[in-house]
């Protein structure tokens, strides 16, 4: 199953990917073709595997160029390069099987040991040192680098040692210029950035390192820091070190340099590439993300009487058997139910220390969201430090872009915050991490019927249950309708497919000596 990250794929979710969710796995030893439609999309996104991780090695760039005729709104560079970065498991193990099991169990998921820049851990690793990745400069020339964060479950942190990076575009959409001696990418975000090689010609790190969201308590996450060079042309010593970005590589636990980023983010909104956030709103939603304890009777868990999930508004997302989109396109009942709730069922504070002990716990459900052609939806989420688990959520949304119009620390406030919405130039994406013990509000209006995911592109988080789906209904018209299916859909009937969910569903046994 492929994900065509960040592409709106018009009035045909049959080709978006997610497994369960749009389309069952294709089997072993058949294929299935998709149809990739590139409408409003300009700059850099990603496609990746959507079926359980196994997008750590399954995934790669999309370039989209200008329309013929038309041009960068910024001075076109003298060079490009596109910088991937992912996340590494150790060699030999299954991240899948891992996964699997730590979810049968109740577990802490598989965790990387290494990232990587365009496939290399950099010299800092000692498997590394002869191939880590070059990026050749001349001086005074500016590059354009589409970087991309394809690690599975970690922000990120970027920067390159004494070369400031100018924004010019996030999830192909372009950006206000923005200067900054650092990027912060959560899973799924593409940026796009120009640097201009103007420095004592040499040798230069860039280097990601790992942002973690998590209470400083929290350790057991990789340290490593992923390293490529760039390499001034002309004559000079080789013998020293590249320089390494001290001063302007936060570190990990820097949760203000993150949020500082994001919050300064703003959309080009020119004549050429204008902002149309929508400001009618017709229906409104508050969704809260937490991290949540399940409860064995709704999830087979053989340690302890819950296990560890996540949640938005207490419901804990389970794939079903078939997927949403044939069921709802057949009318297949006992697939899902159409109930995902607007609001969560008890409100208190969100980042205190006084939460109802009922606010931890979730129920293993497989709720969707159904919505009108054409409503104007706000949406806020609002981060929470339930069971002490108060981390960053980065939300992404299937088959559309939204408008970040507000951001904030602490817990939403719906009557002073929205004043302060920014309806002029919000940024405009497809992922927005929402900040630890903090809040964003998105607005995007539902013209794309289909079947849409929403989830945290955390995938640790995803896998434990932070997900729901947006059904958009038709609009009357066949221009404003969801198109039919292709002549051939992998079947979910597939033994495959059926033996795929019993692993999934059954229990691991535990010997007893």
């Amino acid at each position: 199953m492929t994900s065509w990250h960040g592409v709106k794929q018009p009035r045909n979710p049959w080709s978006d990917g997610p497994e369960y969710i749009t389309q069952c796995p294709i089997p072993p030893g058949t294929s299935f073709m998709y149809e990739v439609n590139f409408t409003m999309e300009e700059g850099t996104l990603l496609w990746h595997a959507h079926s359980d991780w196994t997008r750590a090695t399954v995934h790669g760039a999309i370039v989209i160029l200008p329309e013929e005729g038309t041009t960068y709104p910024f001075p076109k560079p003298d060079g490009e390069e596109i910088i991937v970065l992912g996340s590494w498991y150790s060699q030999g193990d299954d991240p899948n099987a891992d996964l699997d099991e730590a979810l049968d169990e109740g577990t802490d998921v598989p965790r990387s040991v290494g990232y990587m820049i365009n496939g290399e851990f950099g010299d800092f690793i000692n498997c590394s040192k002869d191939s880590t990745y070059h990026m050749y400069v001349n001086y005074g020339k500016t590059y354009h680098l589409r970087i991309i964060n394809a690690a599975v479950s970690a922000e990120l942190f970027f920067a390159i040692a004494d070369h400031n990076l100018t924004v010019v575009g996030m999830d192909a959409s372009y950006t206000k210029p923005l200067v900054s001696s650092y990027l912060v990418l959560s899973p799924g975000t593409t940026i796009d950035v120009l640097f201009t090689a103007n420095k004592t010609p040499g040798r230069y790190y860039m280097a990601a390192r790992r942002f973690s969201s998590e209470a400083t308590t929290v350790t057991n996450f990789n340290h490593a820091v992923a390293t490529a060079i760039i390499q001034y042309s002309g004559n000079y010593s080789l013998d020293s070190s590249p320089m390494f970005p001290n001063g302007s590589l936060p570190s990990y636990f820097d949760y203000d340099a993150a949020d500082s980023f994001d919050f300064m983010l703003k959309s080009l909104a020119s004549e050429d590439h204008p902002s149309d956030v929508p400001l009618n709103i017709t229906r409104r939603m508050f969704i809260v993300a937490s991290i949540s304890e399940i409860l064995c009777p709704h999830h087979k868990c053989v340690i302890a009487p819950t296990t560890i999930g996540s949640s938005l508004n207490n419901q804990s997302w389970e794939n079903p058997s078939t997927d949403v989109l044939q069921a709802y396109y057949n009318n297949i009942s006992g697939v899902y139910t159409a109930d995902f709730p607007d609001y969560p069922p008890v409100f208190y504070n969100w980042t205190g220390d006084d939460m109802p002990e009922v606010s931890g716990v979730s129920d293993k459900v497989t709720k969707v969201k159904m919505l009108e052609y054409n409503e104007s939806m706000e949406v806020v989420f609002q981060g929470s430090d339930i069971l002490r688990g108060a981390e960053s959520h980065p939300m992404h949304m299937h088959g559309y872009s939204f408008y970040v119009v507000g951001h904030g620390l602490g817990n939403y406030d719906n009557e002073t915050d929205p004043l302060s919405y920014n309806l002029v130039d919000p940024p405009l994406v497809n992922t927005f991490a929402v900040p630890r013990e903090g809040w964003i509000a998105i607005r995007f209006v539902a013209n794309n019927p289909g079947v849409w995911f929403w989830h945290c592109h955390i995938d640790r988080h995803m896998s434990w249950g932070m997900n729901t789906v947006f059904i958009v209904k038709d609009g009357g018209t066949e221009e404003t309708s969801m198109r039919g299916p292709p002549s051939y859909m992998p079947p979910c009937e597939d033994s495959y497919n059926i033996a795929r969910m019993k692993s999934r569903r059954l229990p691991r046994q535990i010997s007893s000596t």
